[in-house]
């Protein structure tokens, strides 16, 4: 593995978006993204094959696989990580999960982030937002939680802030009615991408070697929206049963 300028192929369909990216020679080589809320089984598999021919270097050029790995879409993190973990597989390629905060939090520039503290903010699809807290270094402080978009002001630092993530629009109005006037939106604050999930794997690879790799687990924050399937049990009284001739 080559620690200096690492290859790396970037898959994320966590978001609201699906994007591939290929990381080599220290920057991004070749990229896809679009969005959609739904659709990344179709989609994803071609667009990988797009950045690969693009690239031209070939899965035996590469150093490592990386994928978001949420939180997001239910479905959307489990197509990135089953995919991201076949190719590892079938490839032989050690695999690098990162959370989708990070991602989002990497949108901000240095400047943008210059005295700030970062809030990734990720759309839940409901009355509350994903959260978690970085400082103008990108350290993250503390763990991730969902918080109510009514309490956001309370769970969030005095001081300037800097808004990023697919949420940062939703945020930033709440905290606005709130009266913070010290909170802004990260120019490129939207659905995670995967140019920037490559460089950010690219860093941990450089500064972490084979720690960086691993098995690449989902971050949920709650439980999905699934209501499971009613049993069948035997009707009452033989009801329905066939009465012998």
């Amino acid at each position: 593995m080559t620690s200096s300028e690492p290859a790396i192929l970037a898959i994320e369909a966590a978001g609201g978006a699906c994007s591939t990216a290929v990381w080599a020679a220290g920057g991004v080589a070749s990229r896809r993204f679009q969005i959609m809320s739904r659709g990344q089984s179709e989609h994803l598999v071609p667009m990988i094959a797009e950045v690969m021919a693009d690239w031209g270097g070939g899965f035996e050029a590469l150093d490592a696989l990386a994928v978001t790995t949420g939180p997001g879409g239910f479905t959307g993190v489990r197509i990135g990580l089953a995919t991201a973990r076949g190719l590892a597989l079938a490839r032989r390629l050690p695999l690098i999960g990162i959370a989708s905060f990070e991602v989002s939090a990497a949108a901000a520039t240095a400047e943008e982030r210059a005295g700030r503290t970062v809030a990734a903010l990720i759309d839940s699809k409901r009355q509350d937002v994903f959260l978690q807290l970085f400082d103008a270094s990108l350290v993250p402080l503390g763990d991730p939680r969902e918080v109510a978009l009514d309490d956001l002001g309370g769970s969030l630092p005095e001081g300037p802030l800097l808004l990023t993530g697919d949420a940062a629009d939703r945020g930033l109005q709440v905290l606005e009615r709130a009266g913070r006037g010290d909170c802004l939106r990260a120019a490129a604050a939207g659905a995670a991408d995967a140019a920037l999930l490559a460089e950010r794997a690219a860093l941990h690879l450089r500064r972490r070697g084979a720690a960086a790799t691993g098995p690449a687990a989902p971050l949920y924050l709650r439980e999905p929206d699934v209501t499971p399937p009613k049993t069948r049990g035997p009707k009452p009284n033989g009801a329905g049963r066939k009465r012998a001739p």
